[in-house]
Parts: C-alpha cells; sequence; structure tokens
C-alpha cells in the first residue's frame, strides 16, 4: 500500500501511470486497505489468539468473534477477477518496474496481491489441526463451528477464483449478485421450438458445462483446460449462455436418475436437464436454488 498504491498520487511518478490505470486504484487493489486496517489498527486480533497459547480452548472463539471481520476477505476475492485483469493489461508499465526497484523487491506487485487469498486459506488449517488435538475435550464443539465458519468463506473464495476465469461473458460479472455455487455438470437441452432432429439429437448426447449460479443468473460454460508456460493446466470457462433467475422453474426429480434435476425457462419452453456427479451435490444445489426463487 504503501510502495505502489500511494506512489500513484506521487506527482512525480503520474507521467508514468498508464492511461488504463488512471482512477482505478480500487479496481487494482480491492479493499486491500480495509484487510490492512483490520490487521494492524485492530491488532486485537492477534492479541487475541496469542492469549490463547495457555488457554488453547479458547482459541475458537476469537474466529467466531471476528466471522464478520473475515468476510472482508471474499469482499476482497470477488474483486480479484478485475485486478487481475488490469494487472494484465498495465502489469508491464513502468510505474510498476520503478516502484519495485525502489522496494527492492524480488517479486513482483501481483504475487502480494495473491498474499490474502492465501492467508484467508491458511486459517482453516490451523483450526484442522487444532481438532485433531482436540478429541472431545472441552472447546471441541467451539472449534468444529469455528472450522465450519472458515470453510464457508473459502468456498466463497474458491468460487470467486473461478469466476476469474469466465471469457466471453458480455456484461459484468460483478453485477449478477453474489455467486453461491459453480461446478461441472452433464446437461441436456430440449428446445420445444427449433427441428424435431436437433431435439432428438440433444436427448441422447450430454454436453460438459460448468454452471455458475448466482443470485441474478445462471451462466452455463464450456470448461477449457490450457497449458501455461509453467506446464500447468488452467482452467478457462468459455460462457455459451445465461438465465435469468427471475425466470426459471425447477423440477426436483427426474425420472429414471436421483441424480438429474431440470431448469425450465418461459413456461418449459426450453428445459435443461442436469445430471449432478452425486445425489448430495444435486440436492446441495437444488436447495441453493430453491433459495433465490423464494
Amino acid at each position: 500500500l504503501q510502495g505502489y498504491a500511494s506512489e500513484m498520487d506521487n506527482p512525480s511518478l503520474v507521467h508514468l501511470i498508464p492511461s488504463a490505470l488512471q482512477n482505478k486504484k480500487e479496481i487494482l487493489f480491492g479493499n486491500l486497505p480495509e484487510i490492512y486496517d483490520f490487521h494492524n489498527r485492530h491488532v486485537i486480533f492477534l492479541k487475541e489468539i496469542e492469549n490463547c497459547i495457555e488457554n488453547p480452548e479458547l482459541l475458537a472463539r476469537c474466529f467466531l468473534k471476528r466471522k464478520e471481520d473475515l468476510q472482508i476477505y471474499e469482499k476482497y476475492c470477488q474483486n480479484k477477477p478485475r485486478s487481475e485483469a488490469l494487472w494484465r493489461q498495465c502489469g508491464d508499465s513502468i510505474f510498476f518496474q520503478e516502484c519495485q526497484r525502489k522496494l527492492d523487491h524480488k517479486l513482483s506487485l501481483d504475487a502480494y496481491l495473491l498474499k490474502p487469498v492465501q492467508r484467508i486459506t491458511k486459517y482453516q488449517l490451523l483450526l484442522k489441526e487444532m481438532l485433531k488435538c482436540s478429541k472431545n475435550s472441552e472447546g471441541t464443539a467451539e472449534l468444529e463451528e469455528a472450522l465450519a465458519t472458515m470453510l464457508d468463506i473459502i468456498k466463497s473464495v474458491n468460487d470467486s477464483m473461478h469466476q476469474i476465469a469466465i471469457t466471453g461473458y458480455e456484461g459484468d460479472v460483478s453485477e449478477l449478485g453474489k455467486l453461491l455455487m459453480q461446478g461441472s455438470f452433464n446437461v441436456w437441452t430440449d428446445h420445444k421450438k427449433g427441428h424435431n432432429k436437433v431435439k432428438d439429437l440433444a436427448r441422447f448426447k450430454p454436453m460438459q458445462r460448468h454452471l455458475f449460479l448466482y443470485t441474478k443468473m445462471l451462466l452455463f460454460c464450456k470448461k477449457r483446460e490450457e497449458n501455461t508456460d509453467g506446464h500447468e493446466k488452467t482452467a478457462s470457462y468459455s460462457f455459451k449462455n445465461s438465465l435469468k433467475m427471475s425466470t426459471v422453474g425447477i423440477t426436483e426429480n427426474v425420472k429414471g436418475d436421483n441424480k438429474k434435476f431440470e431448469i425450465w425457462y418461459n413456461g418449459r419452453e426450453e428445459v435443461y436437464i442436469i445430471q449432478a456427479s452425486s445425489v448430495e451435490l444435486k440436492n446441495t444445489w437444488i436447495s441453493e436454488i430453491r433459495k433465490v426463487l423464494t
């Protein structure tokens, strides 16, 4: 924040800032100031954790008490797609090179912008380890609750990280409301309009689709694996179509397969038969969709 964000207001560096970055400090850094503020000005969180060295059974309370505060990480991760897109556009500019040189950092800014994402995933590991050591002792129930809370935040974070990789969607993903669920499914479509032959073909061969469920919209994407320079496979999700949640209906059970459910549109003019990998997964999705619809 001092070596980069503040420097964006430094008159002697203004001419080095690429035009794509003008007035976009909030997009690049997200709510990093808020996270910094939480750990810095409210050093209470650290103090509370340190106080548990003698009484580890009190640790869970620190997390439960700060449940709301820790949601600032969700906000950070939800902005990460926009931040990364902006970084890809202007990360190699002289402005950033100059800041990095002054700080004498080995790594560039994007490595540090990833830190909050990495940190929030570490808390749950700590709590898991604590649980292993505290079978049926005092505070175990609270530890379990604290772990569940952190896993919930991580699920949100994880979903957001997948969302970064959606390509070809014309609108702004951040306007679709909260991302509730994402995952891969077999999908069959059945359109009332159109050629019968298409309908019959569609009935047999499922499409592989990655679904993103938002409060306002359901996106259907096709997952593509790409090899990056580091030979790691990175997934991207190319947008195929979307359904407004305010116009869809749901059929929870499809004859002959308890892993399938239907989402339909416009009074069953378009029907999407969706097959989950397990009954549990199907039920989780149905309950989330039901919450949105009601």
